[in-house]
């Protein structure tokens, strides 16, 4: 069969929101009928959006799992789709959510009633991530040459990722949100997040909760913290920006030609501006009105404000999909390793070891062991030379920087896993068990399943990805 249409689900739970598309992914056969088999994406129909719904929790530390399980449901028959119909896709536990102390176990939770999914609690990096893929703002800096920056602003945090010709090169997150101040429509603040009180402070903005606050003072403090993060954005190194830093430092930030804004708050950039108290506190925060001030604050700065292909979905707007490749026959593994499964993807470009190394455990769990795998694109010529430094550059580089991980999984588009993986087991000294295997293409923020050796000199590799909609 040379084409088949497979049905993909998407499930973001968020800091104050969470929701589930349905997609229809068409897989198309691209290698020949003689080679091995390797089908990509040709053709993405959203099939069903859920509304946009609050995330349910028990408590302050615990999400309400049974609500969840239910609402999961409820969205299944809406979408008139079973389980048994769901080959593949994705659940991504995000923002604050990610921090409860029941999120792991939600997370599987949901994966098992729901075929074989992508599974993550996104920190905000690996957010900032998905959010620029979903947005388009990855795909936009394809088509430039500056800098696309976008900024996804949820409930609690703006996570904003900076892309260069398709490749994140920075990422920051920011204390700035809907729902960190919650009002009723007469003005009362029923909730003030501690995150930003020292910004407040500083700006000489005096409020709390049980305050009741005007709507031109609630718009000063929404103009002044749009304000501050642009200026950030933008390269001010002075600004009160950094107090909203969630690790209290903003790095060296590249010149951005243009800038995306998504997320929930993002999404209300098209909606008319708040005139009143009642109209702000519709979603019982001052969301519409951040909103409307971080878009007509974003005019009086040097980069363009363009229209991302999603705002309030952008996080997980596709779902994985899967497809099955059988790694060449130049394969090393270290015995009683495989199988594994999901495991990212951290692609290494112009084979800067310590740089992707330094990236990836930014955006994926540094605990886990590994916690990704490491590809190589192309390369032009491979000489006995060049794999002898690059085994010596990756054997070191992830002994210093993953001292507590023994296990270091090697991927190569180029036919030499064997000789590769060889010269990684003698630089270790049989320090690292090592799987490196050729003849496979991914991208960074794929996830991999390394199945079982077959005959001792094949694996079967199934590589996911998360498939995003354009516009």
């Amino acid at each position: 069969m040379d084409e088949q249409w497979i049905i993909s689900v998407g499930i973001d739970l968020g800091t104050s929101t969470m929701k589930l598309i349905v997609s229809r992914l068409k897989l198309a056969r691209k290698s020949s009928p003689f080679g091995l088999p390797r089908f990509e994406i040709v053709e993405r129909l959203l099939a069903y959006e859920s509304e946009v719904t609050s995330t349910p929790l028990l408590s302050e530390t615990e999400i309400d799992m049974a609500e969840v399980s239910m609402w999961l449901q409820k969205e299944y028959q809406a979408a008139g789709i079973r389980l048994s119909d769901i080959k593949t896709g994705a659940v991504i536990i995000t923002g604050e959510t990610a921090n409860k102390g029941n999120a792991k176990q939600l997370l599987h939770s949901l994966a098992d009633r729901a075929g074989d999914f992508v599974v993550a609690t996104a920190g905000a990096d690996l957010e900032s991530l998905l959010a620029g893929k979903g947005s388009g703002a990855m795909k936009r800096s394809l088509q430039m040459r500056g800098v696309v920056c976008n900024v996804d602003v949820g409930g609690g945090t703006a996570n904003t990722s900076f892309f260069r010709r398709g490749h994140m090169v920075e990422t920051v997150t920011f204390h700035v949100g809907g729902r960190l101040i919650r009002l009723r429509p007469d003005g009362e603040v029923t909730y003030l997040s501690a995150a930003i009180r020292p910004w407040l402070d500083a700006n000489g903005f005096k409020l709390q909760a049980g305050q009741t606050v005007s709507f031109g003072y609630l718009k000063e403090v929404a103009r002044q913290m749009s304000r501050s993060m642009l200026d950030c954005l933008a390269g001010d190194t002075n600004s009160t920006g950094a107090l909203l830093s969630v690790n209290g430092k903003v790095p060296i930030m590249p010149p951005v030609e243009e800038l995306m804004v998504s997320g929930g708050v993002g999404g209300m950039l098209i909606s008319a501006n708040p005139r009143s108290l009642p109209e702000t506190a519709v979603y019982g925060d001052f969301g519409p009105l951040l909103a409307a001030c971080l878009r007509e604050e974003a005019r009086h700065y040097p980069f363009a404000l363009a229209v991302p292909d999603y705002t309030f979905r952008a996080t997980v707007i596709g779902a994985g999909m899967q497809s099955t490749e059988i790694s060449g026959a130049t394969i090393h593994i270290s015995p009683g390793l495989l199988p594994m499964k999901n495991i990212p993807v951290l692609k290494l470009d112009n084979l800067e070891v310590k740089k992707a190394i330094e990236l990836g455990l930014q955006v994926y769990d540094a605990d886990a062991c590994p916690p990704f795998a490491l590809f190589i694109p192309q390369l032009q010529t491979v000489t006995y030379e060049l794999i002898r430094q690059l085994s010596e550059s990756l054997v070191a580089h992830y002994r210093t920087m993953i001292p507590g991980c023994r296990t270091l999984i090697v991927l190569c588009e180029n036919d030499m896993g064997k000789a590769l993986g060889q010269a990684l087991k003698l630089r270790s000294s049989g320090e690292l068990s090592i799987v490196c295997v050729d003849q496979i293409k991914v991208e960074f923020g794929d996830y991999l399943d390394l199945g079982e050796p077959i005959r001792d000199t094949m694996i079967p590799v199934i590589v996911k990805t998360l498939a995003f909609h354009s516009g």
